[in-house]
């Protein structure tokens, strides 16, 4: 008598139930659609425009940040080594290279959840196109570790997993499909633990 009322009952809850699972699992997954990939690092340069599609809206709805105009600027993010290896804060990395063409550049680390990493106020968590020392050729190697390194030196001292975020603003190339030809740094493992 009760079977067929409860057997709808019961899939009604586990549609529901389902799709609300998904659809909070595909948010955290994905900031959306359209993104490039540059070695290690990826950037969502649609993600700021307003046809953008659906799921980029909610992420950033979701998260209730306000991101850059197209034309302001483009965020990168690198997750692993240029190896492919997860970043660790328990290793040492060195970024070779050159950033693309812009006006100004921030680089600093976050953890998984995007959280900026905050070690102390005497340790540099964070540098800038103008506080980074240069080659004679305009590059720079920055070092990333626990431990303080001598020339740049960007201080990641909690062991876990953690994210590098490179953001260009007033990129020449942000408002246009040339992001794929960009040359980005590199990401080089030194060794991990006392090694």
């Amino acid at each position: 008598m009760f079977r067929v009322p409860f057997l709808v009952a019961l899939t009604l809850c586990v549609a529901f139930g389902g799709g609300i699972a998904v659809s909070i699992s595909a948010l955290k997954a994905s900031t959306g659609f359209g993104s490039i990939h540059l070695g290690p690092w990826v950037a969502y340069p649609n993600a700021q425009t307003a046809d953008t599609d659906p799921y980029a809206k909610a992420h950033r709805a979701r998260a209730g940040r306000l991101l850059y105009g197209k034309a302001e600027g483009m965020r990168f993010t690198a997750e692993t080594d240029d190896t492919g290896r997860p970043l660790s804060g328990a290793c040492r990395y060195d970024i070779v290279g050159n950033t693309p063409p812009a006006r100004f550049w921030t680089l600093f680390a976050t953890d998984t959840a995007d959280r900026p990493l905050t070690a102390s106020e005497t340790l540099p968590v964070a540098l800038n196109a103008w506080s980074v020392l240069r080659e004679a050729d305009t590059s720079f190697v920055i070092h990333v570790a626990p431990d303080a390194q001598a020339d740049n030196w960007l201080a990641v001292t909690e062991p876990g997993r953690f994210r590098l975020v490179l953001t260009l603003l007033d990129a020449p190339t942000a408002n246009s499909s040339g992001a794929i030809e960009l040359v980005m740094p590199k990401i080089t493992a030194r060794g991990c633990g006392h090694a």
